[in-house]
């Protein structure tokens, strides 16, 4: 099977989110199972590829080659779609010549898909042209089409006035196209042109079909409800493992668990928290907006503070990021606050924390569950989406913490009766053996992934 996937971040080219992980590592297991993949994304800042030919970028890893659509004044910036004051105000034109310019760029390599695979609102063009523009090309006769839809709060929404833009024609500006309360949602059209619809877990697939959760396109959703699925998403063990990992401090595995202790001192000296390993330490890698719990985490941290430590690496909206600076001035020996994206900061906060913090408000899937697990760092969540089909809690037989319900009270709980094992080492030990041999791998993933594409060609 030939499969072009198609998204704006491709991990380890450049990521924001867990949006990456899964377009940098789903491709792989593909190529396992005799898939024959192209990638294709942007040629942001600091990626430096294999070659270079005509505006294009090639690396290859393995048996998939990754292509790079080249356009400095589009895509030579420092971020990849805005600042903290907000979204760059040309993403419209950015990821329409994105979109296009994969198009072509496929006819060029005389690489003709069986599925065209693309990923959130940037990529949703592609699905779209493929259906508009270039419906009678004979080309892309044979082309099925798939949407992943990664996060359903994220739609790519722009103003009317900018349609010509895209370059399709007005009869598609209409309620049941493009057309969302008078502005464009690229999301939306793809979710429209779209043969297969899916998303990153089986609960959220559910959840997206009502107006609680539907972020308005609950409505199409339920007409599509037939062509959409629920995948839950998987982690690359090549990259999160601690018996490998190299951007750890120190190895570790279920059967030697010292490491992780050691990680931990080694941790907390770096960041100029209090050294001690009977200190509870928890921590966070997470956009920091209203949806990953930041507002319930906020009123919580004068009361977690003064009885743990947290580590929190991430970026987002500005509000976010004056609250969490100013208590990170106030409890100094306590909080350690990065306002950034580094992966070995990642890496490590997973291997040295004891629990993990993932109290959203709604999670499609979440990977950082998955990867705390392998770490053996238990994850505090809410129940909900991709959370909900990973973490059951501990007192049921699970291996985390599941909040009563969306509040500060019940993380603070939650992370009380984290405490609580914590300072048990026979019951901490056992469970941090159990959490360590937990599968998440995308070897299982990718069947399922094989079967929807099977699925979009019958359908198409």
């Amino acid at each position: 099977m030939r499969i072009a996937i198609c998204s704006s971040e491709v991990f380890p080219y450049a990521k924001t989110g867990g949006l990456a992980d899964v377009t940098g590592a789903l491709p792989l297991a593909l190529a396992k199972k005799d898939c024959e993949v192209k990638v294709f994304m942007p040629l942001y800042k600091n990626i430096k590829p294999q070659k270079m030919f005509d505006g294009y970028g090639l690396s290859k890893e393995g048996k998939v080659e990754f292509y790079f659509i080249k356009n400095d004044n589009y895509f030579m910036r420092d971020a990849l779609y805005g600042t903290p004051q907000g979204d760059y105000p040309d993403n419209l034109e950015r990821f329409s010549f994105y979109s296009k310019q994969v198009l072509e760029l496929l006819k060029r390599l005389k690489f003709k898909p069986d599925i065209c695979h693309c990923n959130d609102w940037q990529a949703s063009l592609i699905n779209i042209y493929l259906k508009t523009m270039y419906k009678n090309d004979e080309f892309f006769g044979k082309t099925a089409t798939v949407l992943t839809v990664h996060n359903l709060a994220y739609q790519g929404l722009f103003e009317k006035d900018k349609y010509p833009v895209i370059g399709i024609s007005w009869d598609y500006f209409n309620m049941h196209y493009l057309e969302f309360y008078g502005k464009i949602n690229l999301l939306k059209g793809g979710l429209v042109f779209s043969d297969i619809i899916n998303t990153v877990s089986p609960t959220y697939a559910k959840q997206i079909q009502t107006p609680d959760y539907g972020c308005g396109l609950d409505g199409v959703l339920r007409e599509k409800r037939d062509r959409l699925m629920g995948i839950l998403n998987a982690i690359d063990y090549d990259v999160w493992n601690p018996q490998t990992d190299k951007l750890i401090y120190e190895n570790y595995s279920p059967k030697a668990l010292s490491g992780k202790a050691a990680n931990k001192k080694m941790f907390q000296k770096e960041l100029g928290l209090k050294v001690d390993e009977k200190t509870m330490m928890l921590g966070m890698v997470s956009r920091l907006a209203e949806q990953k719990g930041i507002d319930i985490l906020s009123n919580s941290l004068d009361y977690i503070l003064k009885k743990y430590q947290v580590v929190i690496l991430g970026l987002g909206d500005e509000k976010y990021h004056k609250i969490l600076k100013a208590k990170a001035e106030k409890f100094k020996k306590s909080f350690s606050l990065n306002l950034t994206f580094n992966e070995k900061i990642a890496h490590n906060i997973y291997a040295a924390c004891d629990g993990f913090l993932m109290p959203s408000r709604f999670e499609p899937c979440g990977l950082s569950q998955m990867i705390s697990y392998k770490y053996g760092t238990t994850p505090i969540v809410t129940n909900t989406g991709g959370l909900a089909d990973t973490v059951v809690d501990v007192h049921v037989g699970g291996g985390g913490y599941v909040l009563a319900d969306y509040s500060s009270e019940s993380l603070i709980q939650a992370v009380d009766t984290c405490a609580a094992v914590f300072k048990n080492d026979k019951k901490q030990t056992l469970l941090m053996k159990k959490i360590m041999q937990f599968n998440f791998s995308w070897e299982e993933t990718a069947k399922h992934y094989i079967d929807m594409y099977k699925r979009a060609q019958t359908v198409k």
